[in-house]
């Protein structure tokens, strides 16, 4: 533990014993879903709001069950905007955009939201503002004023901060700050950014990797063992991204060896942990068709510079940089219906609290069975709800601190 009580930041894989935890409670963003927004915001259906707060308190309450440090987005973005003039410039001016409001109707909006409390201006960030709620007479000098109306949006809403494992990551002692792939999410890591540059909780909190250009998603980063990273390449992490992580890592002695792992660019495995998370130091959960066609690139530091090879089976090629004779796999069944449709409901999507202590959604009953029967326990949380964007326990969670292995 650190002076505060609090315990030390960073995490070297993805199973050490989970101290604290980055969560956000799915709130007034997702009420601004409808038919018509719910693809272009990345939700496959339209959620019943109040079930999945409940939903998420039990997710919440259980890590704290588990003596798990639990810090909700929302509050920490609070209070950073009431302790910091600059945190509030920053998150004010990457909502407030002049290419889309025009520059009157953004000076305006600008200079009222610099006057609104801190819990009002947080939630104006997160759940975003329609033209009905602007506070600028629809007779203003502004074209754009003029010609939006009713539920149009001046600041668009983040339903899918609730996955707070992809706009930030921890490897070793040091936060990588990530850059979102598509157009509804990118702001995201604005908001993640001025908490872990402001937040008393972050002080002195140094940055990894910083991304303003190729995508990376935390979703694709798998800390398969100290000093091992895995990186999923489809749907959001670029060959570029990937790349430029692994030579920062390298650069900065957070990691030898980086696994680029090249995986369907489609919906259903939009990220790496959506078909294959740790669930203990030598595990494994594995979507089964995947198994023996998962390849890996292996970028290895090297004195004067890095060296590539591959592509190798992944397996074989994450066992040989974890310097461990066999990755054990579970896969969610035989049945390559179950296990299509235990994938699509994220039953490979697994957050470890500790080496064989894994939280899962109930609703995976095939893939919870065959964990069970490996020697992993599984803590069951309901996702009816939570799952309707298309993200399981590792997803909503973004882990601030492990103890190392």
């Amino acid at each position: 533990m650190n002076a505060s009580g609090s315990a030390p930041l960073g995490a070297n894989s993805e199973v050490g014993q989970l101290r604290a935890v980055l969560l956000h409670r799915p709130g007034d963003e997702l009420k601004r879903l409808t038919p018509r927004n719910n693809d272009q915001l990345l939700f496959d259906g339209l959620p019943w709001v109040d079930r999945a707060q409940e939903e998420h308190d039990a997710f919440a309450d259980l890590l704290r069950c588990r003596g798990v440090e639990v810090l909700l987005l929302s509050d920490l973005l609070t209070e950073t905007l009431g302790a910091s003039g600059a945190a509030r410039i920053q998150g004010i001016g990457a909502a407030v955009d002049p290419r889309k409001l025009g520059h009157t109707l953004a000076q305006e909006l600008a200079a009222h939201l610099r006057g609104v409390p801190a819990p009002e201006l947080s939630t104006i960030l997160t759940a975003g503002m329609t033209f009905d709620e602007l506070p600028v007479a629809a007779n203003t000098a502004s074209l754009v004023r003029r010609m939006h109306h009713g539920g149009d949006f001046v600041i668009d809403p983040l339903p899918n901060l609730l996955f707070t494992r992809d706009s930030s990551f921890w490897i070793g002692p040091r936060v990588a700050i990530t850059s979102l792939a598509l157009p509804a999410r990118v702001r995201e890591t604005s908001l993640t950014d001025i908490i872990y540059a402001h937040h008393p909780r972050f002080r002195g909190a140094r940055r990894a990797y910083e991304s303003h250009t190729a995508p990376v998603e935390g979703g694709d980063v798998l800390l398969l063992a100290p000093g091992v990273v895995a990186v999923g390449v489809g749907e959001r992490t670029t060959p570029a991204g990937a790349e430029a992580l692994a030579r920062s890592v390298f650069e900065d002695e957070l990691a030898h060896t980086v696994l680029v792992v090249p995986i369907a660019q489609a919906r259903a495995s939009m990220h790496l942990d959506t078909v294959c998370t740790m669930v203990d130091h030598d595990a494994v959960v594995m979507y089964p068709i995947i198994q023996d066609t998962l390849s890996a690139f292996t970028i290895h530091r090297e004195d004067k510079g890095v060296s590539i090879r591959g592509a190798d089976p992944f397996l074989a090629a994450a066992a040989e940089a974890m310097g461990i004779g066999k990755l054990r796999v579970i896969d969610t069944g035989l049945d390559n219906v179950t296990a299509e449709r235990e994938q699509w409901d994220d039953g490979n999507n697994t957050l470890a609290l500790a080496p064989g202590v894994v939280v899962a959604y109930e609703r995976n009953v095939e893939t919870n069975a065959r964990l069970e029967a490996s020697g992993i326990e599984v803590l069951r949380i309901a996702g009816s709800e939570l799952g309707s964007g298309r993200g399981g326990p590792r997803c909503m969670s973004c882990p601030v601190a492990r103890d190392p292995l």
